[in-house]
């Protein structure tokens, strides 16, 4: 099963892929977006990505504060869960993301990414770290 690994940001998603084993996520694409609200065709590519990788479950990072309150972000990205499963007729899974972005910018740092050029990786990079913890949390699961 091809599960889609998913870090909603207000002008930005960051999106990932599990291979058909559902072992390893790699990074697709950011899709990115001129206003935060502007959402059909951001919804419109997630649902080409859908298409051309066969995806049947969607995960989307839940940017919970870390004292584990629910705040604007997270409001934000529970709306756009309900979204994307009425367009999609997919379940969607949040997964708790704190950290991921600051994890995605320490390895663009080791790997001596310039500053000015993290921005367009960041996102894909924390979607891959999303789907990567939910993926081995569900192997970890079945052994």
């Amino acid at each position: 099963m091809r599960i889609m690994g998913l870090d909603f940001g207000a002008k930005t998603v960051g999106v990932a892929i599990c291979d058909p084993l559902g072992l390893t996520a790699q990074g697709i694409e950011t899709i990115t977006r001129k206003q935060e609200n502007k959402l059909r065709q951001t919804l419109a590519r997630i649902e080409e990505l859908i298409e051309e990788y066969k995806v049947e479950k969607i995960v989307l990072g839940f940017p919970k504060h870390m004292n584990n309150d629910v705040g604007e972000r997270a409001e934000k990205t529970l709306e756009f869960k309900e979204m994307l499963e009425r367009r999609t007729g997919l379940l969607v899974e949040l997964w708790d993301e704190r950290l991921t972005t600051v994890s995605a910018e320490r390895v663009l740092i080791e790997t001596n990414v310039r500053r000015e050029n993290r921005k367009q990786y960041i996102d894909k990079i924390a979607a891959v770290f999303i789907l990567q913890g939910y993926l081995d949390s569900i192997g970890m699961r079945g052994v």
